[in-house]
């Protein structure tokens, strides 16, 4: 009878603490993949004389080695806009590109403690990203004008199809949305992206002593698709 009893007084003290240790553990769980579907607004800032807004779609996989420390894969596809033929250099151009980024994303919670003030917890989601991209221009038969029609015989040279690599600088936000285990389950990223070109092809014009440069604007929306792991540190407050 005793040594049921000790038994049995054992195997409480048992599933007590396995059950203390688990709750424990609520608000400290992630998952350390993320699959995303998002979409932008672009600017392309280089040698056309005028800046038209085009949209573009991306989807991306997420490795989150901790909650605010992260790294993207991305691919994107879309349209580059810009010029008019009616201006005084005639450069316009349609640019249906495709990208591909990696890029490393520090959020502000791995830096900073969140647990005592309400305005910590909020900027916490507060991050920043810059990685290397590589863009593949496409500038089709017709979708692009290099001759001014107000300065005879002025012309602007440059490639129609070229393959170059740019840097993306990213300031952003994301609003994670937890489950029933307070753990960031979906995730609402929006942000704006400063991009340099290294070459100077992204318009399809070389001229000028600067490098094209996109500008995006975006919002994502991310979901975890598994292998969850414990943070040091409670996620959710």
């Amino acid at each position: 009878m005793i040594k049921l009893l000790l038994k049995t007084t054992f195997f409480v003290l048992l599933l007590t603490s396995v059950a203390s240790i688990s709750k424990a553990q609520i608000g400290y769980d992630y998952a350390q993949y993320d699959f995303g579907l998002g979409g932008n607004i672009n600017g392309v800032y280089g040698d056309a004389e005028t800046v038209t807004k085009t949209g573009s779609a991306s989807i991306s996989f997420t490795y989150n080695h901790t909650p605010f420390v992260n790294y993207v894969v991305e691919v994107q596809a879309g349209i580059l806009k810009g010029g008019d033929i009616h201006s005084k250099s005639g450069r316009y151009f349609k640019n249906n590109y495709t990208a591909f980024v990696f890029k490393g994303q520090l959020q502000a919670g791995e830096l900073i403690d969140y647990s005592r003030s309400g305005a910590a917890n909020v900027l916490k989601n507060l991050y920043i990203s810059a990685g290397l991209g590589y863009l593949m221009n496409d500038i089709r038969d017709g979708n692009i004008n290099r001759v001014s029609e107000i300065t005879p015989g002025f012309v602007t040279t440059g490639l129609d199809k070229s393959n170059e690599l740019f840097l993306p600088i990213r300031l952003g936000y994301e609003f994670k949305i937890f489950n029933q285990y307070n753990e960031p389950s979906f995730k609402v990223d929006i942000g704006a992206q400063y991009n340099m070109d290294f070459n100077d092809n992204m318009d399809g014009f070389d001229a000028g002593k600067s490098k094209d440069k996109l500008i995006q604007y975006s919002i994502g929306l991310k979901f975890a698709i598994g292998g969850v792991t414990s943070y040091r540190k409670q996620i959710h407050y």
